[in-house]
């Protein structure tokens, strides 16, 4: 097949890459507490993606083990709502749950059956390998992938440089400049990428401004926009 950029791999993020995460935690937090007979409504859901949010900051950074991640972040939530709830048991039936909750964003499927007919593609996530595992498998998105990359498997987490090498040898150490890194974090896809001296793409679907020192190679708002940049216009082709 023609060659149509200098890329051979895209490695993609999983949760608000490709997959709709918010909904997929929301629909599981609210199965849970059911499954407890604990009333849940948006307050506790915008408490909860709080909580969480600054736990995943600081496992980028180092600060705490996603083992403690798993059951912390609810033993907190439980503090605030003034909840006697054993969080370690209740993280284990969340994430069976979540597990099951796999929501695509738009286009997905269409956009990477495009990209795979033009590039060799592999998953990069920083998710909880038997959570992550059970959505790709739901979804059936892992038929697209040659090869997906789960933090917890390997040891590290994005934005490693540790991460990105393992990746690198795992994919056959192909050039570096033939590399895209695909993702909507700044903090662990782009920083990720750049640091290892990849070239980055961000999904920014709100309109976000990155900082100079983080500036990406390309920016879209939804994976489909990528699709006219690394192929461009079947039509006049």
């Amino acid at each position: 097949m023609e060659k149509l950029c200098k890329y051979s791999w895209l490695l993609l993020d999983a949760d608000d890459t490709i997959l709709a995460y918010d909904q997929a935690e929301a629909q599981a937090l609210k199965n849970v507490f059911h499954h407890y007979q604990i009333p849940f409504d948006r307050e506790i859901n915008d408490l909860y993606q709080e909580i969480n949010r600054s736990f995943w900051r600081r496992l980028e950074k180092g600060g705490i083990s996603l083992e403690n991640l798993r059951s912390q972040r609810f033993a907190d939530l439980f503090n605030e709502l003034g909840i006697d709830l054993d969080a370690v048991k209740f993280s284990h039936d969340y994430l069976m749950l979540l597990g099951q909750e796999a929501p695509l964003l738009p286009d997905v499927w269409d956009t990477l059956q495009q990209l795979k007919s033009h590039f060799r593609l592999a998953l990069i996530t920083n998710g909880i390998t038997s959570v992550q595992r059970s959505r790709l498998t739901v979804s059936r998105l892992d038929s697209f992938f040659e090869h997906v990359f789960i933090s917890e498997e390997i040891g590290y987490f994005k934005p490693a440089v540790e991460f990105f090498k393992f990746v690198h040898t795992a994919i056959g150490e192909p050039k570096k400049e033939e590399i895209l890194v695909i993702g909507d974090s700044l903090s662990s896809d782009i920083a990720g990428g750049v640091r290892f001296g990849l070239d980055t793409c961000w999904v920014n679907p709100t309109g976000k401004e990155a900082p100079e020192a983080l500036k990406p190679t390309f920016e879209i708002a939804k994976l489909a926009e990528l699709v006219p940049i690394l192929i461009g216009n079947q039509e006049n082709r």
